[in-house]
């Protein structure tokens, strides 16, 4: 079957795409023919060899499809079921079938089209995490570092409909998205603790990163290192006595989060939608960085 990754680690020039053979589904899995899958920041880190992969690999997170089997010992699934979910060890989604984890699988609402149930398991799930680790009280303020991006515009509309006030921090191009979405929009650079305490002049509750580097290390000291998480940076977040966020990556929390995207309560902010034949542009789109939301791949074609 046709999918698209990479021959080895390496830059955009080892990308390909590949014949290669459907997988079997093992188990606690699902075979699913793929409807559309969630482009991510983790998919050029991979290919970068960052998580120390060898060798050649199908890229892809997450998907949407409809199953075509299921491996042994799975239950609550059947074939012709229109699901979404996490790909085993978060690689093979970019393909015309790709593996599914069966306990990081939901049942797709009809009312949530592919493309958005695509991006939700990755962007949207950890934002979901995030949250329940903070464990905010209605009224806190939240710093969300790196709010216009995949991740960041659902944890502002996340947080905001837990009743938190969002002090969003991003570029200048996504100030007018993040006051839409309802928070506090502030402009990232060297003064952004400054802006960040005259926009919130009672205090920070939390602070949740995702940009790492110099962003990180300029919002932490608004913040009791308790805190204080990021997902971008978890050697820095851990030397600032931060943490990483903890996935729950569980079918609980994907129909927790498309019963959201049905009832118009979360937008996975879709905006990029490429054919499958252009998934090295997608690629290119999202290792650029300025990208606004979420980018998805269709295989529907």
């Amino acid at each position: 079957m046709r999918a698209y990754g990479f021959r080895r680690p390496g830059g955009p020039d080892q990308q390909a795409f590949l014949d290669v053979p459907v997988p079997e589904p093992g188990p606690g899995e699902l075979l699913v023919r793929v409807r559309a899958a969630g482009v991510n920041p983790g998919d050029w880190r991979l290919r970068n060899g960052e998580y120390g992969h060898t060798g050649s690999a199908v890229l892809g997170r997450e998907v949407a499809g409809t199953v075509v089997a299921t491996g042994p010992d799975v239950t609550g699934f059947a074939p012709g079921d229109e699901v979404f979910g996490g790909c085993p060890g978060m690689v093979g989604g970019w393909a015309e079938q790709a593996l599914v984890t069966a306990s990081f699988a939901a049942h797709r609402p009809t009312a949530v089209p592919p493309r958005d149930a695509a991006a939700l398991p990755v962007a949207a799930g950890t934002a979901y995490d995030a949250l329940e680790v903070l464990a905010l009280p209605a009224g806190a303020t939240l710093v969300v570092n790196g709010a216009g991006g995949g991740v960041g515009i659902p944890t502002v509309q996340l947080a905001r409909a837990r009743g938190l006030h969002v002090v969003g921090v991003a570029g200048e191009g996504k100030q007018d998205l993040l006051c839409e979405l309802g928070a506090t929009a502030v402009v990232a650079g060297p003064d952004v603790a400054h802006h960040v305490r005259a926009a919130a002049p009672d205090g920070v509750d939390g602070v949740f990163d995702l940009v790492g580097g110099d962003a990180l290390r300029a919002v932490a000291p608004l913040v009791d290192p308790a805190r204080l998480f990021s997902v971008a940076d978890k050697p820095l977040v851990a030397e600032l006595g931060g943490r990483d966020v903890p996935r729950d990556r569980s079918t609980a929390v994907l129909d927790a989060l498309a019963a959201r995207v049905a009832a118009g309560d979360l937008d996975p902010w879709v905006r990029t939608v490429v054919p499958f034949a252009r998934a090295a542009d997608a690629l290119a789109a999202v290792e650029d960085g300025h990208v606004l939301g979420k980018v998805v791949l269709d295989l529907s074609s």
